[in-house]
């Protein structure tokens, strides 16, 4: 179905107002409509798509409209959605692979989230079981998941019982290895060649991660924004590490 800018974003003013990456979404959704359209060589010209009849849909700002164009068509390029057209001069370019694959609002809104949350740098018990929430919006719910993982890592490599919970169980198993300069049982997962400072650092890491993240989470709605999710949930990845590397 032929989609003009003008039928995505009927309002120039809306149009402007976008963001770059938010009119980059856009325009991939009508470069993905036009691209056989625009010439014969199976690509998109720069010129020839600044020129075309479509490109005056707005008027009494086109000019405008033009420069931010050009500002998405490079993030376009930066993201790898648009690729420069091989063998050929004077600004030809085509929409690659990945780009093809993003034909609606809803397609270009998941690849945005995916991008926030790499899912393959992330811990494997956290891109089976925690990516699907974040993916379908549901940011909370993602937040306790990851570190509900956590918690139930640190119990098990702690070999602790099922009511041990909270960061009761986090200090027990990071308990350090010292106090007040006598030696003490360390927790299982103690690393005792860190210096004692460290060792209480890491207890208070893994308390305070749970204590703010997950146990809030347990009792009431706390609302969240993309962002800040995702940098929640690559922080409890994290803990899964070295629970990973500590545990006996």
């Amino acid at each position: 179905m032929f989609r003009s800018l003008s039928s995505l974003v009927p309002s120039v003013d809306d149009l402007l107002s976008l963001e770059v990456e938010e009119l980059a979404g856009v325009l991939l959704l009508h470069l993905n409509d036009h691209e056989s359209g625009f010439n014969h060589k199976g690509g998109i010209n720069y010129n020839n798509f600044f020129n075309a009849p479509v490109r005056q849909d707005y008027e009494s700002k086109q000019s405008d409209v033009n420069q931010a164009l050009m500002e998405a068509l490079a993030w376009l390029r930066s993201a790898g959605l648009l690729v420069e057209k091989a063998g050929l001069t004077g600004g030809w370019f085509f929409v690659s692979r990945r780009g093809r694959q993003i034909l609606s609002r809803d397609d270009y809104a998941a690849y945005r989230k995916a991008g926030l949350l790499p899912k393959n740098q992330l811990h494997p018990l956290i891109a089976s079981k925690v990516y699907p929430a974040f993916m379908r919006g549901e940011y909370d719910t993602a937040i306790f998941q990851a570190f509900r993982e956590v918690e139930v890592a640190v119990r098990d490599a702690g070999k602790f019982g099922p009511d041990d919970y909270g960061t009761k169980l986090m200090r027990d198993g990071f308990k350090i290895g010292e106090k007040k300069g006598q030696p003490a049982a360390p927790g299982p997962l103690t690393d005792t060649a860190l210096p004692v400072a460290e060792q209480e650092a890491m207890a208070n890491l893994f308390a305070g991660g749970i204590g703010l993240y997950k146990n809030p989470q347990s009792h009431r709605h706390v609302p969240t924004l993309p962002e800040d999710a995702a940098e929640v949930i690559v922080f409890a990845s994290q803990l899964l590490r070295i629970v990973d590397r500590l545990k006996p």
